[in-house]
């Protein structure tokens, strides 16, 4: 009787950083924020990883490529407040320009849209010392106030963990699918599990996983190294019943692309072709 009365007394604040809002019998509340006006997005896909370090933003910016080497429009949303790298990647430093009701994301040199925080700073290199809850309502403000436009693809990529933003996105956005992203080391298959493990509590559905550091490759034999250890991504990726998208080496290429602050040139050709 007490729990009936506990469920029954929720309101949306309360629900807000609950993990079991979506399963309560009492509390049916939607918290998916509306779209800016001047938006039209199609799929909207979280791409995650249970820790930081793994090249989450690395493989962001790769889906994001695939699909516009396959004609779609494109925008990546960088959730990754504190941490943000998406935009130097692009070689985008110029600001955000905004109107009366809305903010404009900048263009890469590919027509990838984009939009982080530090096309808002005025210094791109501050610090963001901000707690939870005004970094979580940014992260809604890029999807309520952005003009993205029409968009068939919008990629977010997300802080690593499960803590607010993870939360706040999968709560706030019409999030259609997760992308897992990880790495070769036994201490992962944990740390895959609990990212699974919230978007299924979540109920949005996990459309694969990439494991980044694979393998780097011999430039004199060809022979392939495992520096990280033995890769256990199918028998992880099996249990789960879901793909694996990817299995990328430590490479020099890429990894020059993100130096040059040219990744609108590159291509990833370690992930599988997929429209996800």
């Amino acid at each position: 009787m007490a729990e009936e009365q506990n469920t029954a007394g929720c309101t949306e604040e309360s629900c807000a950083g609950c993990a079991h809002a979506d399963s309560c019998s009492s509390k049916k509340t939607d918290f998916r924020e509306p779209a800016n006006q001047y938006s039209s997005i199609k799929r909207v896909i979280g791409v995650v990883s249970g820790k930081g370090g793994v090249g989450k933003s690395l493989v962001t910016a790769s889906l994001a490529r695939m699909m516009i080497e396959k004609g779609y429009t494109v925008g990546i949303l960088d959730a990754d407040i504190t941490g943000p790298s998406i935009p130097k990647m692009y070689g985008v430093h110029e600001k955000a320009r905004g109107t009366e009701d809305s903010i404009m994301p900048c263009i890469a040199k590919d027509g990838t849209r984009i939009m982080s925080v530090n096309l808002l700073l005025e210094d791109e290199a501050a610090p963001v010392i901000w707690r939870g809850p005004i970094i979580a309502g940014v992260v809604k403000q890029f999807w309520t106030d952005v003009m993205w436009g029409d968009i068939d693809y919008l990629f977010v990529d997300m802080p690593p963990g499960t803590g607010d933003v993870p939360l706040t996105v999968f709560q706030s956005l019409p999030v259609d699918g997760v992308v897992i992203v990880t790495s070769p080391q036994d201490l992962v298959q944990m740390i895959v599990k609990k990212a699974a493990n919230m978007a299924e509590q979540m109920n949005i559905p996990v459309l694969g996983i990439v494991e980044n550091y694979s393998y780097v490759k011999c430039p004199d034999c060809g022979r392939e190294i495992k520096v990280f250890g033995e890769s256990h991504i199918e028998d992880i990726a099996e249990e789960m019943g879901v793909p694996v998208l990817g299995k990328m080496p430590i490479d020099a290429e890429l990894a020059q692309a993100v130096e040059d602050e040219k990744f609108y040139e590159a291509k990833n050709p370690y992930l599988k072709d997929t429209e996800l």
